[in-house]
């Protein structure tokens, strides 16, 4: 049974005052796109019969075949921040073809698809991401610039910290879409924060990191300031990532990674899942880093992850998966590579597969890394018989094309899309001569 019936949502819709309806969805690089519709076509909308020409939407589709947006009720939600007479609504949709047939390059049907296999194996996902981004000021113009006049660090509180009231609005907004906010504070960077919300099924959470980025770009805009999830914005500071908490239960809710041997460590579906995920870790990091800027943060020395090595050491920050809970209802793996940028549609899609893929071939995980590994050289980690996350969005590409299973889980229209992107970015970059290359050998040849 679900939240919401059609009677429900035309009930709200009049009670709320509900002009505009905004159906939701997502191109394959994770932008939100929307079609909106005013409360006299919302049967229509929710009898499925709104459609878009997907030749005008950039990144999904060549040609001028019209989809069809199957709203999906239970995400029905109206904005906080949008007038309070006339207000506006949103739910998010399914992408279906003129034949009734799931569109190949909807993001959101590639998810369920492995949330599907993981139940016909009697596995539930619950996933709980960690959030950061920069709140920057805009110049005269309104456009975004990377200056703050903040030195605030960890956890700093008032006058240091001169955002801890966007934050709180933040929040307020978040609250009022029927988020659970866990928590939220100053990170290590000047300008740099995190918002935490609970856990949930996969595919929700997906959802809600899209609303998330939009209400924390919202707040920041009304506070004249810019929100980016851009992974590394300035040199010499951490970056920003999106750490993925991931949990695992059985159809009754008892949590499958949790050690019930009194050993302190992970279950046997727990290591066969860390198995997987490292031995795909390589490939799956194009979808889980996909700019060009990602692999700036990706670097030894700023608390982020470089070495394919799990640990439950939480000093250990740069292997890439951490183990901060292993007993009782809230055992969870920690996945640190992907950062803001990603589509958490197919972010989360690789990521769980590459976990199943373990938990289906029995893999057996390669032995903890209890030391700190950061500051190590690839010859040495070579020598610990560990291996190193792609080092530019280049190496990422060519890594995912050799693992079948990426083609596989995403199908051949969003890998093709995606990759053919990627390469024209990896391209574009390699031709630009920056500041440093001048700075660097200019007076030198």
């Amino acid at each position: 049974m679900g939240k919401y019936t059609k009677q429900d949502i035309f009930r709200i819709v009049e009670e709320e005052d509900v002009e505009f309806i905004r159906l939701q969805f997502t191109d394959i690089f994770g932008m939100p796109k929307n079609l909106a519709i005013t409360a006299s076509h919302l049967e229509q909308a929710l009898n499925n019969g709104c459609t878009f020409e997907a030749s005008a939407i950039g990144g999904i589709r060549d040609g001028a075949e019209e989809l069809y947006l199957y709203p999906d009720l239970d995400t029905f939600e109206i904005y906080p921040w949008r007038p309070q007479t006339g207000k506006v609504a949103r739910m998010y949709c399914d992408i279906y073809t003129e034949e009734g047939k799931p569109f190949a390059g909807d993001c959101r049907q590639v998810l369920k698809r492995v949330l599907k296999e993981a139940a016909d194996m009697g596995l539930r996902f619950e996933i709980r991401p960690e959030q950061e981004f920069f709140l920057f000021h805009t110049d005269d113009e309104g456009h975004p610039t990377t200056t703050t006049h903040e030195i605030a660090g960890f956890y700093d509180v008032a006058p240091l910290d001169l955002a801890e009231n966007v934050r709180r609005d933040i929040i307020l907004t978040l609250e009022e879409m029927d988020f659970e906010v866990l928590g939220s504070h100053h990170e290590i960077s000047p300008a740099q924060h995190e918002i935490d919300f609970a856990e949930g099924r996969a595919d929700r959470i997906a959802d809600d990191v899209v609303t998330f980025r939009m209400v924390v770009k919202t707040i920041a805009k009304k506070h004249g300031l810019y929100a980016t999830f851009l992974p590394k914005p300035t040199e010499g500071v951490n970056g920003s990532g999106m750490h993925i908490n991931i949990i695992c239960r059985d159809p009754l809710g008892k949590n499958l990674f949790a050690d019930e041997t009194g050993n302190g460590d992970l279950s046997e579906t727990g290591q066969q899942f860390v198995a997987g995920l490292l031995r795909h870790s390589k490939s799956i990091t194009l979808f889980t880093n996909p700019i060009v800027n990602s692999y700036k943060r990706l670097i030894p020395g700023f608390d982020a992850p470089t070495q394919i090595a799990w640990s439950d050491n939480l000093a250990n920050r740069s292997a890439v998966i951490n183990v901060p809970h292993r007993r009782g209802n809230n055992a969870r793996i920690e996945y640190r590579s992907p950062d803001g940028v990603c589509n958490p549609y197919l972010a989360f899609a690789v990521i769980l597969a590459s976990g199943l893929d373990g938990i289906r071939n029995r893999m057996k995980a390669p032995e903890k890394a209890d030391v700190r590994l950061s500051g190590k050289s690839r010859w040495e980690l070579k020598n610990m018989h560990l291996d190193t996350l792609p080092e530019t969005l280049g190496e990422a590409m060519e890594y995912s094309d050799k693992d079948p299973m990426i083609r596989e889980v995403l199908g051949d229209f969003i890998y093709d899309g995606f990759k053919e992107k990627k390469l024209c970015e990896w391209r574009d970059f390699r031709s630009v001569i920056t500041n440093w290359e001048l700075q660097t050998y200019l007076g030198r040849y």
